[in-house]
């Protein structure tokens, strides 16, 4: 498998001191963090895209994906989420990343029905597009949708190679759901998965990898052992946490601490 890291952690750092810290540390990928207030974002005019591609393909580093903010699942009319998908979309093309990340977004009030019918409906159109675009949208487990049981039963009347999941390890494990049900539901489907860690269900501030709470090495085991081999990606959550450590910091212990698990379910 390949490790990358998500710039949630590093929130506002220009792309190319992103880029130097995962080299640094050897990480084989990034995850950009898609949104107005970042560096990267669909706002980003020609020459800005075109200079993006070019400093990952220096550097030597995958952009992994790019973490947009859409809600497929949210009530309302759908053009306007499918034109925010569209617009990720086109940009992920541009900078050759071959993910976009949307969220569920389902609303209070709003049935499970309607929810599932909505989103699949939109993840069914969007594809299209994202196929043309070779490009993959994938529903991340979170919010309203956070486990395998709940992305399956909008994936699956999807039916669409280029819509698929995004497995956050967090939200599976809040809605209670195990390592290996996840990967059961999920792995006809799976982009990526992104890991992380919290002290407990009760608190949730980012930890460094291993030092938590957050079953890692059941993930990496159920995956392992499923016969998937792709990306792991860390999602530290450090702009929504002031308190918490700084990402830079800790990404060779996590990196390595990463690499040991893969190790240890290889032998």
């Amino acid at each position: 498998m390949r490790l990358a890291f998500s710039t949630l952690g590093i929130s506002g750092l220009p792309v190319s001191e992103a880029l130097a810290l995962a080299t640094a540390h050897g990480w084989d990928g990034i995850e950009l963090r898609a949104h107005p207030e970042e560096p990267v974002h669909p706002g980003l005019d020609r020459a800005e895209r075109t200079r993006t591609a070019e400093e990952f393909e220096a550097a030597g580093v995958q952009l992994l994906a790019l973490a947009g903010y859409a809600r497929v699942a949210a009530p309302g009319d759908d053009g306007p989420v499918l034109t925010e998908i569209s617009q990720l979309l086109t940009l992920a093309h541009d900078l050759k990343a071959p993910f976009v990340r949307v969220f569920p977004g389902a609303t209070r009030g709003q049935s499970r029905t309607d929810a599932d019918a909505t989103a699949a409906r939109r993840l069914g159109t969007a594809a299209e597009e994202a196929a043309a675009l070779g490009v993959r949208i994938l529903l991340e487990t979170h919010d309203t949708h956070r486990t395998g049981a709940d992305a399956i039963r909008v994936l699956g009347p999807v039916g669409h190679r280029h819509a698929g999941a995004l497995w956050d390890v967090l939200h599976t494990w809040l809605g209670g759901e195990h390592p290996r049900e996840t990967f059961a539901a999920l792995s006809p489907h799976l982009g990526y998965v992104q890991v992380k860690d919290v002290a407990s269900p009760d608190d949730t501030t980012p930890l460094p990898l291993g030092t938590g709470a957050v079953p890692l090495a059941e993930c990496v085991r159920a995956l392992v052992r499923g016969g998937w081999d792709g990306w792991l990606c860390w999602e530290y959550e450090k702009r929504w946490y002031e308190a918490a450590a700084p990402l830079p910091e800790l990404l060779e212990a996590g990196r390595a601490h990463l690499t040991r698990l893969l190790i240890n379910e290889a032998v």
